[in-house]
């Protein structure tokens, strides 16, 4: 490790000197009380950013739990982790204020900055808030794909004559003559000259697939309407919506 190292959150103005950090670390009690003392007010910024809120001595139990997570970091730090101290014990110091947050139960949510970290270039970084945003990008894009699909998908029952609010009266009251329906629509979809058949005559080959079920012509034409949705989203490329066939 070097002698001199890039300082992260808090910037305090001293810096860790290796032969200190390797005799307090070996058992030097009077190394390792200088190290505290002279880093305590690193800790207390790290303490106070990760609370979001003044921390006062000898009332908030933050600062003393932190004071403890930069003493273990000093026994357990390695510079083979390839990370400086100052980073290395602010991340130790972090997991133990969040470890407390959830033991207690708090009931305040824990603010976002309790999740920043330091990189190796000596960035803070914030793991919860890029995540929060890769979750809400993926959802904002999931919206917009399946504001589309939809979009696609009521543009192409058109062509039979159909609309999206006849479908609410067109849906088979009844499980068993839903999971009826939804068979039949699999099958057209999944038979290329019945998926053909669809698509050229804008009728379902109602004859062809009398013979293959156990149920009317009259049920079927009842639940037409229904069964040629279904099929439309098996045989078009609307992955969304034959997601939600499948739930």
């Amino acid at each position: 490790m070097a002698a001199a190292e890039a300082e992260p959150l808090g910037r305090p103005s001293r810096r860790i000197s290796e032969e200190l950090l390797r005799r307090a670390s070996t058992g030097d009690l009077e190394a390792r009380e200088k190290l505290i003392t002279d880093f305590t007010p690193f800790v207390l910024r790290v303490a106070a950013r990760v609370a979001g809120r003044y921390l006062e001595p000898g009332i908030d139990d933050e600062i003393s739990i932190s004071l403890s997570a930069f003493n273990e970091a000093i026994d357990s730090f390695s510079p083979d982790r390839g990370s400086a101290f100052l980073a290395f014990s602010e991340m130790v110091i972090r997991r133990r204020l969040i470890d407390y947050y959830r033991k207690e139960g708090h009931q305040r949510e824990l603010p976002l900055t309790a999740f920043e970290e330091t990189d190796q270039d000596g960035h803070v970084v914030n793991t919860a808030e890029m995540q929060a945003g890769l979750r809400n990008f993926q959802a904002e894009h999931q919206q917009k794909e399946l504001r589309d699909e939809i979009g696609v998908f009521a543009a192409t029952l058109g062509q039979f004559g159909i609309r999206l609010a006849d479908l609410a009266q067109a849906s088979p009251r009844h499980d068993d003559a839903r999971e009826k329906s939804r068979q039949v629509a699999r099958m057209v979809a999944a038979t290329p000259a019945w998926a053909d058949y669809l698509r050229r005559k804008r009728e379902l080959p109602l004859k062809e697939i009398e013979k293959a079920v156990s149920f009317s012509r009259k049920t079927l034409e009842r639940q037409r309407k229904y069964i040629i949705a279904l099929a439309i989203i098996l045989m078009e490329d609307l992955p969304h919506l034959q997601e939600y066939i499948r739930r």
